[in-house]
């Protein structure tokens, strides 16, 4: 079994696209107008309309009502990736902080509410 993606399922793809276009330097894959996607090394990021979980009907995973999961990048400088991203940031859960394991790391919501955490880990 292989890890594909995490979807996000929005009322709204092509602004959260675009956020994360920015977030990610990276543009996004809109196969469909329904649907876009960000790849790096490691996993996927995938953004749905609505539509596309419309069979689902009271199952369907509703927009902006996630709290429990975070969104992370790992990157290599969190400062840098924050000042870079400071224009396009309303909301900031946490600035830049060293956490008690050693990661540091800065914490935001995207346009949907989704927490987003860009880290990097300690230098050996």
């Amino acid at each position: 079994m292989d890890f594909a993606s995490i979807r996000i399922i929005t009322d709204d793809v092509d602004r959260l696209a675009g956020f994360y276009e920015a977030v990610t330097g990276i543009p996004a894959v809109r196969p469909a107008p329904v649907f876009a996607e960000f790849r790096t090394g490691g996993a996927a990021l995938a953004i749905g309309s609505t539509a596309t979980v419309a069979m689902l009907g009271d199952h369907a995973p509703r927009p902006g009502a996630n709290d429990s999961v975070l969104i992370e990048f790992l990157v290599d400088d969190v400062d840098a990736e924050f000042e870079r991203l400071r224009p396009v940031l309303s909301d900031v859960v946490l600035p830049p902080t060293t956490m008690p394991w050693g990661n540091r790391s800065v914490l935001f919501r995207d346009p949907d509410g989704n927490v987003v955490n860009l880290f990097s880990r300690p230098s050996r």
